[in-house]
């Protein structure tokens, strides 16, 4: 089963962004403007997943859950708002991406008889080298 994150835009109505004062360097930039995005998701409410997807989510992303149980990110990358909210949906795409992968089960498989048949005719023939090697008692 392969599941896909949906489209940013149908998760919009359940996204919540707030700006405030970023850290780090960037002079009065840091000080006086409010870029830092943080992007809260209220993925348990959200129509466009179905509960095993919120069950995935809440598992394989629980370090990133807020004390309310929504998926939370942090942007602070840019100078400015708009990057950084547009950084924050492209992560939660990904991470949404990520987190909802079920990778396929493998089916176990035989060797082929051609492949056993090499694999004992290699064995035999390191097995002559080696015997070639030892030598005779010539003490």
């Amino acid at each position: 089963m392969v599941a896909s994150a949906p489209d940013i835009d149908a998760l919009r109505p359940w996204i919540t962004v707030t700006f405030d004062r970023s850290g780090g360097p960037g002079g009065q930039n840091v000080n006086k403007l409010s870029t830092r995005a943080t992007l809260l998701f209220d993925f348990e409410r959200c129509p466009a997943l179905a509960e095993p997807q919120h069950a995935l989510i809440r598992t394989r992303l629980a370090r990133r859950l807020s004390t309310d149980g929504q998926l939370r990110l942090v942007a602070q990358s840019s100078r400015t708002q708009e990057a950084n909210r547009k950084d924050a949906e492209r992560r939660l795409i990904e991470l949404l991406t990520q987190a909802l992968h079920v990778p396929r089960s493998r089916r176990p498989t035989r060797p082929t008889a051609a492949s056993r048949r090499r694999r004992l005719q290699d064995k035999q023939r390191r097995s002559t080298v080696k015997q070639s090697r030892r030598g005779g008692d010539d003490a």
